[in-house]
Formats: structure tokens, sequence, C-alpha cells
């Protein structure tokens, strides 16, 4: 069996490669965590079936109605039906797929955040409402990241 510490190892050498391919993004926006449940917990990951991709355990929570008509980091234009998340380090564009129960929905990366320590994640009220988060407000969510496709 991996230890939890090479499982963080690799998934931390994954995402050091995608920020790498990619470069880095813009100006910083972020978001207001919605709930005041849950307690951050200790992130795990684990390989994904798809090339590129990896999956991970971490703490969320989400935004949007302070936010709804500007501009986000990746300059997406946040409304009440965007179906985004906003990240510290991933590349604007990267596809996160968020499971949470039963439900699973795809959400691009398009901000800059959460800024509380503990979170990984910032989800749009929209994708928070379509998992079934958004009673909850914050707590653990399984998140499989897939790099935005290279061009040559």
């Amino acid at each position: 069996m991996t230890s939890k510490r090479t499982i963080r190892a690799i998934a931390g050498l994954a995402c050091t490669a995608a920020l790498l391919v990619a470069g880095p993004a813009s100006a910083q926006t972020g978001g207001v965590p919605g709930g005041t449940g849950g307690t951050p917990t200790e992130p795990t990951a684990q390989p994904s079936s798809a090339p590129g991709s990896w999956t991970v355990h971490k703490a969320a929570t989400w935004y949007g109605p302070g936010f709804w008509g500007r501009s986000t980091a990746c300059g997406t234009i946040l409304t009440p039906t965007t179906l985004g998340v906003a990240h510290r380090k991933l590349p604007c564009g990267t596809q996160v797929t968020f499971t949470y129960g039963v439900a699973s929905v795809t959400a691009t990366v398009i901000d800059r955040g959460p800024f509380h320590k503990g979170y990984a994640w910032d989800l749009t009220k929209k994708v928070a409402k379509r998992l079934g988060f958004l009673a909850l407000g914050s707590g653990p969510i399984q998140a499989t990241v897939s790099p935005p496709p290279t061009t040559p």
C-alpha cells in the first residue's frame, strides 16, 4: 500500500508539472466562503484513469453572490449560472470534476482562491448547488483534476 507521504509527493509533482506547462495566471480575486460548517480535512491523492489527471480529497467552500457581475482572475464575468472554481495555483482553464455523494459536476478553473487556510477549492454557487453541497457550505470534497491541453 502506498503511504500518504508518497501520494502527496506524486500529486505535488503532477501539479508542478501542470503549472510549468501552462505558465502562471494573472491577477487575483478571491471568493467568500458560503457557509460556516465543516472542518478542513487531511488531503489524500490517488491516480486517476485519465492520462495526466489525478484525484484528491480536500476541503472546499463556495462563493458567488457578492462577486456576480465582476471579472474573475481568468477574465470570466461571474454570473449566477457560471460553472467554475477558484484555486490558488492551478492554471486557468484546468478542468476539475467534483464528486460529492452521488452527484458529479465538471467545472473550469476561472479564479484565484480560496484565501482561507485549510481550503483548496472555492466552488461557484451553481457548482455547489448541482452537487448538493450548497447547504453544507464547506467541507471535504473529491476532485479529479485534468490539466488543460498543451498547444504545440
